[in-house]
């Protein structure tokens, strides 16, 4: 039996009623305690401010996800903002959507397009990140983890987001499609400034998108795919450049660059947000600190657990293209819909104590911060390599981290700052202080 938001107490829907999620501060520092109110009122609620349907409980998430025939992902990456372009009416607004998907911000970007056209675009990405790459990949993460930490851990303290995290994950994702080594350095400098500048996607603080933030990295591999198109070498680049879609054709020159781009900014972004939550508790908390030191192969569940808690991406975005129904409420045609990773992930229905952090969770990657279904990340075991890595090796080379007083204050009164946007979750900063290993030995 369907039903629509159930009746509250007065006191619980003003509370929810008077926060602005979208276009407000309140819980870019923690949201946790409005996703619990949302989904303590109902796991699919409709926010009051932009008629977004949250989807906070963990089945329901699931299910939107996993439906890609009912729910469109075309404005998975924006949501209420700037809108859809012309008034949605109607019993069955699919139509709707294709006429005029491509007046949206973002509409040639992987996590936007529906099938067939995700299916193709997918498939030549899964060309690219192969099992086999991946694990070549590996290889070089340890050394470039090496490299970076020698300059990072050398002073004994550290702001580890910029210094080690960025750098780190930009890198990698380079060394993975092949970026020639004389460009890296240009690439890592210009991404980090537009980084520090802040980005448009999903901004709190009112401004729409207006462009798309990959327009450096568009034209650096427009010369890469051109390049090696005219002249095939033995390297990766001439794979991205000769990888065809599924049904064998050779993509257009874009639609190569656009699964590059995507690839390189996308993966790096969230994977420097998972970095920063992980030391944040490993310096936070002597006893997960000690339990990973000496037992490194805690470090994976570990990884999964700071997803489950602090999914990297809040949440993305779909439009229901014909009336359903998402645990048991009414959803017409038209509708946005959140799908809250980061809530889904702390549904007491699935996870026990949510807001405990327990390395040692046996259910921790049961979390869905990667998403699932057809958008499920590609680069997730990318990203969990790299987490991976980078924990062990900065346990390695250290015999203590600690979380920097001077910058974040003391240990009761924490101040952490967080990137100001609806869709992603992480630190602008970390402070960090360590006792290398080597002098702990002196």
């Amino acid at each position: 039996m369907a039903f629509d938001d159930p009746p509250v107490p007065a006191s619980a829907s003003e509370d929810i009623g008077a926060i602005d999620f979208f276009r407000g501060d309140t819980t870019v520092e923690d949201p946790y305690p409005y996703f619990d109110a949302l989904r303590a009122r109902c796991p699919v609620v409709r926010e009051p401010h932009h008629g977004v349907m949250m989807v906070t409980g963990y089945d329901e998430a699931v299910q939107v996800a996993q439906d890609s025939l009912t729910f469109s992902s075309c404005l998975s990456v924006t949501g209420p903002f700037p809108g859809f372009p012309v008034p949605l009416e109607g019993d069955d607004v699919g139509d709707l959507i294709e006429r005029h998907r491509d007046e949206l911000p973002m509409s040639d970007q992987l996590p936007t397009l529906d099938p067939p056209a995700h299916t193709a675009h997918r498939g030549l990405l899964m060309r690219l990140i192969t099992p086999k790459r991946l694990k070549q990949n590996e290889a070089a993460i340890w050394g470039i983890a090496d490299r970076l930490l020698d300059d990072f851990l050398a002073r004994g303290q550290g702001e580890f987001i910029n210094g080690f995290a960025g750098p780190f994950t930009l890198l990698v994702i380079a060394d993975l499609l092949g970026v020639p080594e004389e460009d890296r350095e240009d690439i890592l400098d210009r991404l980090q400034r537009r980084s520090r500048a802040g980005s448009d996607i999903g901004s709190t603080g009112g401004d729409t998108l207006a462009h798309s933030p990959l327009h450096f990295l568009y034209g650096r591999f427009t010369d890469y795919i051109e390049d090696r198109r005219r002249d095939p070498r033995d390297d990766v680049l001439t794979g991205l450049a000769t990888a065809t879609f599924p049904d064998g054709s050779l993509p257009e020159v874009a639609d190569a660059v656009r699964v590059a781009a995507n690839l390189f900014s996308a993966g790096q972004e969230t994977t420097v947000r998972l970095l920063g939550s992980a030391l944040k508790v490993i310096a936070e908390r002597p006893d997960v600190q000690r339990l990973l030191r000496d037992e490194r192969d805690r470090i994976p569940n570990f990884v999964e657990e700071t997803l489950r808690t602090e999914s990297p991406v809040k949440g993305d975005f779909r439009l229901s293209r014909v009336p359903t129904t998402v645990g048991g409420v009414n959803i017409p045609a038209g509708t946005t819909l959140m799908v809250v990773n980061g809530a889904a992930n702390r549904d007491p229905r699935r996870f026990a104590d949510p807001a405990a952090f327990d390395p040692a969770r046996p259910n921790a990657r049961h979390h869905i911060a990667f998403g699932r279904g057809i958008h499920t990340c590609p680069g997730a075991p990318l990203a969990r390599a790299e987490a991976r890595v980078a924990v062990e090796r900065l346990l390695d080379r250290t015999a203590d981290i600690r979380i920097s007083e001077r910058v974040h204050g003391p240990a009761r009164s924490r101040r952490y700052e967080y990137v100001p946007t609806y869709i992603l979750r992480g630190l602008t900063h970390l402070g960090l202080e360590f006792t290398r290993a080597e002098e702990a030995t002196r």
